[in-house]
């Protein structure tokens, strides 16, 4: 595990929060009992998105109460011990509420801005991975005990599966083309998106994940499980970091193939 001990109490405490926040939001998943509000941004958002942040932000603070916490749905909380929590209670609400199982809950732990701590829970297909900076990445599935998180050997993007959340969004940014060409480049392109598609890279199952829209409870999770599974994480102008408004996740070994095909239009 990671050297940092501060690091390794927050991972394990994190993990099982996870669980915890999951198995809330199973409580409305494929059921009737809640009702669909939309946010500013005309993005939806359930009970169950704010019922599950509350319940971390308060397994949080009971433990960590000196940490900054920073949730899609409430205000930020600001912290002195360095260490903050970046929470997404459901990502992937559209799929939420369409019962379709491929929704997570992400935790992000940043040290003094550095994201050093993710973690991806599919509460409805009972599988999680995560990682923290310098320790591997690990997947669970069904409680089983953690194994490696080992991205594929896939070594070009004619071999790969490329995922993407909705292709609504690149009309959105006009980047329609951008993923025209890489769709067209792989050998299979699916909308198994949000969370999910990350998880997949980070296990092997899918080579690239892009997004061309994304936030910072999204990104925080992702990067160290995605290092730490073996992969690239970047934003679309070719930095690692978290901080971006957009991704793209790889192996690694299909990753400047990716990044030109995304380029031929710019």
């Amino acid at each position: 595990m990671s050297t940092n001990p501060e690091i390794t109490k927050r991972l394990d405490f994190a993990v099982a929060m996870s669980q915890k926040a999951g198995e809330n939001t199973l409580k409305y998943f494929q059921k009737k009992n809640f009702e669909i509000e939309l946010k500013g941004d005309e993005t939806p958002v359930t009970v169950a998105d704010k019922e599950t942040e509350r319940l971390m932000r308060a397994l949080i603070t009971a433990e960590f109460p000196d940490d900054e916490i920073i949730g899609e749905e409430m205000p930020s909380r600001p912290g002195t011990s360095g260490f903050g929590w970046i929470l997404d209670p459901i990502d992937g609400t559209k799929s939420f509420i369409h019962g379709v199982p491929l929704y997570g809950t992400l935790v992000g732990i940043t040290l003094n801005g550095e994201a050093v701590t993710g973690v991806i829970r599919i509460p409805a297909q009972d599988e999680c991975v995560y990682a923290a900076l310098g320790s591997g990445a690990w997947y669970t599935k069904n409680g089983s005990e953690p194994v490696p998180a080992r991205v594929s050997q896939v070594r070009t993007l004619s071999e790969s599966l490329v995922l993407t959340t909705e292709e609504k969004t690149f009309y959105q940014h006009g980047r329609y083309e951008n993923w025209k060409n890489l769709m067209l480049s792989a050998r299979l392109a699916r909308n198994w998106g949000d969370c999910y598609g990350y998880l997949l890279v980070a296990t092997g199952r899918a080579e690239v994940m892009v997004d061309p829209e994304m936030s910072l409870w999204d990104t925080a999770a992702l990067m160290p499980i995605i290092l730490e599974a073996g992969g690239t994480f970047t934003d679309w102008q070719d930095v690692p970091t978290y901080k971006s408004a957009d991704s793209i996740a790889t192996n690694g070994h299909v990753h400047d193939e990716v990044m030109k095909v995304l380029k031929m239009n710019e």
